[in-house]
């Protein structure tokens, strides 16, 4: 197979209907994205930004994800398959940051750009990565949860994962805040349900039980403030809950003031900058090596400002 990198000197960009269509030789420049997962509303809402992108800037995406955010193997396979499939760039979030380095590593010596998005990986193999500061989100949330709380309990943290790059770093967050803010506040418990709502949901349960006195929970990804938010009601607790993302189901619980309130990224602005880099990055142009996507702290009070109604999702 030619080189990637000798087949993006001889491209081409032609204006069409006032976008740009980045191509290869005659073929529109091919840009898969493969995900931590795909069945998430933050995913579909990535999904629908890098298909803004794509119709902007003229190229062809795809977007997958394995079925949960478990499934490294998978999504290995997925990269091997998009690699097989001859892009100009490739968009990745790693479920592990670590074990997709061998095959990033085979994408990079093909000559293919690789664009990492929502969640690093422990490389500089990347151009980019397309991201929310993880480490300042949480330490918000920190933040939000000792004012709910008077500054004093017992919290405890439910997160998607010890593997990815957001799974460590928002426990990291969180908890580096309250250790550095809040000497009366004691996190009792930090587990991992894989950004499953139903496993999510068993572990609260598990949580409030053995921590009667608990006074709240940080849930880290939809999932897990989902699965937070079941379990308290299923056990009849009125703890306090501080999610992280957005959907459906969150902004109906945060809006009744069953939760607090949660983070929310700018998911549609992670994969509209995805593709963008990418494009960015064939056309040769340079891209900064970490591309900050925002985030923002939603309660009932503000949801409905255009600016925090602008990055939630369904």
């Amino acid at each position: 197979m030619m080189n990637r990198r000798t087949m993006i000197a001889g491209m081409g960009a032609a204006s069409v209907m006032g976008s740009v269509t980045v191509a290869i030789g005659q073929e529109r420049a091919y840009i898969p994205l493969i995900s931590k997962g795909f069945s998430h509303q933050f995913w579909q809402a990535v999904k629908l930004g890098s298909e803004q992108a794509a119709a902007e800037f003229g190229v062809d995406v795809t977007f997958e994800g394995p079925d949960n955010e478990g499934q490294v193997d998978r999504q290995i396979d997925m990269l091997a398959a998009a690699l097989a499939k001859n892009p100009a760039a490739i968009g990745f979030a790693a479920v592990d940051s670590q074990a997709s380095i061998p095959m990033l590593r085979t994408i990079d010596e093909a000559g293919v750009p690789i664009i990492a998005f929502d969640s690093g990986v422990a490389s500089d193999l990347p151009v980019t990565t397309c991201t929310t500061d993880n480490l300042a989100s949480a330490a918000l949330a920190a933040d939000e949860m000792a004012k709910a709380i008077g500054g004093a309990g017992k919290v405890a943290i439910i997160s998607h994962d010890q593997t990815s790059v957001t799974g460590i770093e928002r426990v990291q967050g969180f908890e580096e805040q309250v250790a550095a803010k809040y000497p009366d506040i004691e996190i009792v418990s930090i587990q991992y349900g894989g950004g499953d709502h139903l496993i999510s949901t068993e572990i609260t349960k598990s949580i409030l039980t053995a921590n009667p006195d608990l006074k709240g929970i940080f849930g880290a990804n939809e999932g897990s403030a989902i699965g937070v938010l079941n379990g308290a009601t299923e056990s009849g607790s009125s703890i306090v809950i501080i999610g992280y993302d957005s959907g459906a189901a969150q902004k109906a619980a945060v809006r009744s003031g069953q939760m607090s309130g949660a983070i929310t990224q700018n998911p549609v602005g992670i994969g509209y900058e995805t593709v963008k880099a990418a494009v960015d990055t064939i056309m040769g142009k340079s891209v900064p090596k970490i591309i900050d996507t925002g985030f923002y702290y939603y309660t009932a009070d503000n949801m409905d400002d255009p600016e925090i109604a602008a990055v939630l999702y369904d």
